[in-house]
């Protein structure tokens, strides 16, 4: 994302009308860039799971230069190689289903809404020629990736239990902000969206997962001067459903009080072949309400807060009938996990972008799904709107 979401952004999640406003793409004009670098497609490491039990087994085989993979949990094969072919799909007694991964934790429950699979769930008609009405004819965008030596996405910071908590100032919304200090990395080392600790541009989010104690912290409009400060920021324990743990009405480091970390595609789960949870997408406009797992609103300037506009923690999904067979393997694991777990929506910026993590790994597989039109999508059964 690009410099322009800066102050919007601030606006948006103090629950102020904005200017609604998306980045610029290198490639389209708007938005964040799709990956273009030449490297080869995915190695395969085992898919899904390997040899199972209670506790999970060994991974999926690899692929043939990803090395030999397995995590714990039976989530399959973590280790990956560039140029192999696609990996089997798991072993004997590994569930479909496993809970994302990050940094030996798993993250948030089994019960959890972006671990849920919503492939048999209701459709809302109404909901959906709302939305098709709001976007038009636009198509599907991965708002991450590399463009030339620059990286899109949203890094993950993984730390130790060890790591010396930091002071953290939150600058704008500090009454909705969990108080720090953050096991934030020092400055230096820490990876931000959009640039560095001391020269960022854009929405400058900073997210951390601290292994041993399983907790998330996340920032945005984060930068270190005297120590860091941010826009706002929120904490989370992985353990433990993720709604609930924060109140309602509050915003988060995304303007619509969710987490970001569990949207966010990450290059080592589509490279094992599977992806387990809900993504988050972006639409120009939403309205003054929401609906749960999302805990704010937002109204951008320009948006006239219609009742037709979508609320934050709208929910889509990728028709069951949209033929995904002529794409290839890296857009087929995403497209089959838009089918099961859909996208939602958490922020505002240019219609139907969804997220990944910043990976130099990432190549133009990812172009392909920018040929998936909006009206490919369906919006789930909307929970009860809230305030």
């Amino acid at each position: 994302m690009k410099a322009r979401w800066s102050l919007c952004s601030a606006l948006l999640l103090a629950g102020a009308v904005a200017w609604g406003c998306s980045g610029d793409d290198p490639a389209t004009g708007s938005g964040g860039a799709g990956a273009s670098s030449a490297a080869g497609g995915f190695g395969g490491s085992g898919a899904t799971a390997g040899a199972g039990g209670a506790t999970g087994g060994g991974g999926g085989n690899a692929g043939a230069t990803g090395g030999a993979g397995g995590s714990t949990g039976g989530s399959g094969g973590n280790t990956h190689g560039l140029g192999g072919s696609g990996g089997s799909t798991g072993g004997a007694g590994g569930s479909s289903a496993s809970l994302p991964d990050v940094g030996g934790c798993t993250v948030f429950t089994a019960d959890d809404e972006w671990n849920r699979d919503i492939s048999q769930d209701a459709v809302d008609t109404t909901w959906t020629q709302n939305l098709m009405d709001l976007v038009g004819a636009v198509q599907l965008h991965p708002d991450f990736g590399n463009w030339g030596s620059e990286q899109y996405g949203i890094p993950i910071n993984v730390v130790p239990q060890n790591q010396a908590p930091l002071p953290v100032a939150f600058d704008w919304s500090a009454s909705e902000s969990d108080p720090g200090p953050y096991p934030f990395p020092p400055p230096g080392q820490a990876l931000i969206e959009g640039g560095t600790a001391t020269d960022c541009n854009g929405d400058c989010h900073l997210i951390a997962v601290q292994q041993g104690a399983c907790m998330l912290y996340e920032g945005y409009a984060c930068s270190y001067t005297d120590q860091w400060h941010c826009g706002s920021g929120a904490k989370w324990d992985l353990t433990k459903n993720s709604y609930g743990q924060r109140p309602d009405g509050w915003t988060s480091a995304d303007a619509a009080g969710l987490p970001i970390m569990p949207g966010l595609l990450r290059y080592d789960e589509v490279a094992s072949g599977a992806v387990h949870h809900a993504v988050r997408f972006t639409t120009h406009c939403t309205r003054s309400k929401y609906v749960k797992p999302a805990t704010h609103f937002a109204v951008p300037g320009g948006c006239s807060d219609s009742p037709t506009d979508p609320p934050m923690g709208l929910r889509v999904r990728l028709k069951q009938g949209f033929d995904i067979s002529g794409f290839g393997a890296t857009a087929q694991v995403i497209l089959t996990a838009l089918q099961h777990y859909g996208m939602i929506l958490a922020d505002n910026g240019s219609d139907f972008y969804f997220q990944g993590e910043a990976n130099a790994a990432w190549n133009s597989d990812l172009d392909e799904l920018k040929a998936v039109p909006a009206n490919a999508f369906e919006v789930i059964a909307v929970p009860p709107l809230q305030p």
